[in-house]
């Protein structure tokens, strides 16, 4: 883990989430960035420099002092970094958040993106989704989001829920890299659903395959009852006093993702605990 990239709204989530990447970023000597992308009103236009290229006298002044203060803030998180063991540095773009953070990702051959989450829920969620739920929909890295204050030393045990096919063999080696850094137990899950039902038996064939098969260490195994998977993943979590959740997730967009949804946004949305995502290509 070389880079992390934090994208940063001065959010107390955010906040929340740059804690926790700074805490990565002191055990691994990774270069952790900051990015702040500032969205300008619509009736102003920003060059890429930051300049008001239009828009009324108002908005001028507004956008203007926004980018002043925004500088300065920056300027006072790097100048709280002055004295750490890793790399630091922010940056301020303009324009659609989403954007911006997935030029950036791509720019700084990010490893892993640590972002703050609100969560969402009703229509909310179905209508508008979020920058996190796009994020970890597309993200060609990992991401772990955090909602609330969480010290990385006290992430001890990391719940990793799939039913261990290909997606689970394609983003095991990035979770086995994390897992080391926080020397975390891992628990493995699968949820058992009314609609996806299969016997405890053919699950911990499975499970213990792709043990065998991924050489994983300081692990358990279990089979979970449950309504749904995302209420099962959230359950496990809870009652296995789990610190982080682990997740693989197919990025469908567009009519597919409306019709199926997805399990790991579900999950980022309503579990409290951080959780980590890879998409599988």
């Amino acid at each position: 883990m070389k880079t992390i990239l934090v994208p940063y709204d001065f959010s107390k989530e955010a906040q929340n989430a740059l804690e926790f990447a700074q805490g990565l970023a002191s055990k691994t000597k990774a270069h952790l960035k900051l990015l702040h992308v500032l969205e300008a009103p619509t009736m102003t236009s920003l060059g890429t420099m930051g300049t008001v290229e239009s828009g009324n006298e108002i908005d001028q002044i507004y956008v203007i002092e926004l980018i002043e203060k925004r500088k300065t803030q920056l300027a006072e998180i790097e100048a709280l970094h002055e004295n750490v063991d890793y790399k630091f540095s922010t940056k301020l773009v303009f324009g659609n958040p989403y954007a911006g953070i997935t030029k950036e990702v791509t720019d700084f051959e990010a490893n892993l993106i640590v972002m703050g989450s609100k969560g969402t829920s009703g229509l909310e969620e179905l209508l508008i989704g979020s920058n996190t739920e796009k994020i970890v929909r597309n993200a060609s890295c990992p991401v772990i989001t955090v909602k609330d204050k969480r010290d990385v030393s006290e992430i001890k045990k990391i719940v990793f829920a799939s039913d261990f096919g290909e997606s689970a063999a394609k983003v095991v080696n990035k979770l086995k890299k994390l897992v080391s850094v926080l020397e975390a137990e891992l628990a493995l899950v699968k949820i058992n659903t009314p609609s996806m039902f299969e016997n405890t038996r053919s699950s911990k064939k499975t499970m213990e395959e792709f043990v065998r098969e991924h050489q994983l260490e300081n692990y358990s195994m279990e089979v979970f009852n449950s309504s749904s998977e995302e209420e099962g993943i959230i359950e496990f979590a809870e009652d296995s006093n789990a610190d982080l959740i682990a997740m693989a997730t197919h990025g469908r967009t567009g009519f597919l993702h409306l019709l199926s949804g997805s399990i790991a946004e579900d999950v980022v949305n309503h579990a409290k605990r951080p959780v980590w995502t890879m998409k599988v290509k």
